[in-house]
């Protein structure tokens, strides 16, 4: 049997279907990669992070030497055996150096881990219950930020003492007050917003919706904030070391290999003392600013392109 295509009632002839492929949606992982990757300097650089990472991760197999082990060479330039020379004392440069990206980016992700979680705590209870806490929270929190940041972080040092425990204590200790008001502003707009007044009309606990419902919200400028706040926690740490206020010899850090460049000896005939620590800091401090400048772009709302 054969069958026709009847006509329509009205004699129009009944829609034909149309080929043409739906669109569909990119989900949000795959937006916020398409955004990311839009930002070639934020690629390079956290192939850059990566590497660092990897090479700081397993510096003992991709070295022959310990950070302290000290050869019969003294402030020899780089050669077959030594790739980037030794120091004063005999210790070769390039282990030190791998071992030292230990350091630094162990006080940066420390450091600002500390801030975030104190600041966040912080600033969801001072936006959300307001009143006398809020203005105690803040008035604690503007008198922190009253004092130069370097200024305030050489006083406590100097009386707390050297380390990399105590590095990565008083940059935590010190670096909330800056995420507490970021993420009381975010919460001020947020529990003004419908779905958080019917959790609160649903009878649900303080604690949930302050970490069910609005922390989640405010993760995003969190993130972007801890990636600067990264490079800043390396700085200071290569500024405290460099003074001898940091980490201390014999454990390697950028910083306090810096501090060989002190006399105008190795500046003029040793480079490869102090380049090569000086170069790090300034590639490790860029690449993490251009993955944050990259994620600011990237989870914006507003930017759908």
């Amino acid at each position: 049997m054969k069958w026709e295509e009847v006509p329509a009632a009205d004699g129009h002839e009944p829609p034909k279907q149309l080929n043409h492929p739906v669109q569909r949606e990119d989900s949000p992982g795959r937006s916020f990669v398409r955004r990311f990757k839009k930002h070639k300097l934020a690629v390079a650089g956290l192939v850059v992070l990566l590497l660092l990472t990897l090479c700081a991760i397993f510096a003992p197999w991709l070295t022959p030497y310990e950070p302290s082990t000290i050869t019969d060479s003294f402030g020899a330039p780089p050669s077959k055996e030594h790739w980037m020379g030794t120091d004063q004392v005999g210790r070769d440069q390039l282990t030190r150096l791998l071992y030292a990206a230990r350091v630094s980016l162990s006080v940066g992700i420390g450091a600002i881990a500390i801030a975030s979680a104190l600041g966040t705590v912080l600033g969801l209870v001072s936006g959300y219950v307001g009143g006398w806490i809020d203005g105690l929270i803040m008035r604690i929190t503007d008198m922190f930020m009253s004092f130069p940041n370097i200024m305030l972080i050489l006083v406590v040092a100097s009386i707390v003492g050297p380390g990399l425990t105590n590095m990565i204590l008083i940059l935590g200790f010190l670096g909330w007050p800056a995420v507490a008001r970021l993420v009381r502003g975010n919460v001020l707009s947020l529990k003004e917003t419908d779905y958080v007044k019917a959790s609160v009309v649903l009878g649900f606990r303080t604690p949930r919706i302050l970490f069910l419902h609005i922390l989640p919200n405010t993760v995003a400028p969190i993130l972007i904030y801890a990636t600067s706040g990264i490079a800043g926690a390396i700085l200071d740490e290569a500024a405290l070391s460099f003074l001898g206020l940091g980490v201390q010899p014999p454990t390697p850090s950028w910083g306090n290999m810096l501090s060989s460049a002190q006399s105008l000896s190795v500046l003029t005939s040793q480079p490869w003392l102090w380049i090569p620590p000086g170069v790090l800091i300034i590639i490790c401090v860029l690449s993490i600013n251009f993955v944050g400048d990259a994620l600011r772009d990237a989870l914006d709302p507003k930017n759908n392109k």
